[in-house]
């Protein structure tokens, strides 16, 4: 099983798409992939003909094609998709901790404003946390 699969085969085109040949297909909900990739079993393995001793760390091609369905086979995990994962991905998480640092300076704004020890109180963690998001 090949996972990254990085050069062209011989006698087949470049990979690498001319200029104007690539459509826009869609948005993406960087959030929806984090959730994705943060269900995606991640595992050391190796290739069948290496040394014992070799180890490679990732998800398994299987289920990359099970959780994204990019590929329309699952033996490889192209560069380009891996890469694009993993830039929403971080994207995703950038946002995320933007909205929790305006959350926290909010929260001492509030609670310098209702004086020292006083403003954040029993059942906080319950009241304030977005929807959906567990501790």
């Amino acid at each position: 099983m090949r996972i990254f699969d990085r050069r062209p085969r011989a006698g087949l085109p470049s990979q690498q798409p001319a200029n104007g040949s690539v459509a826009p297909v869609g948005p993406v909900n960087g959030h929806a992939v984090l959730e994705t990739v943060a269900a995606l079993p991640i595992s050391t393995w190796r290739y069948l003909w290496e040394p014992e001793d070799v180890r490679h760390l990732g998800p398994m091609a299987q289920d990359w094609q099970a959780a994204f369905g990019f590929n329309q086979d699952d033996t490889r995990i192209s560069v380009v998709d891996g890469l694009g994962v993993a830039l929403v991905s971080v994207q995703a998480l950038y946002r995320r901790v933007e909205e929790l640092s305006a959350e926290v300076e909010r929260l001492r704004a509030a609670e310098a404003g209702c004086g020292a020890g006083v403003g954040v109180g029993v059942g906080w963690n319950t009241r304030h946390r977005p929807e959906g998001r567990t501790a």
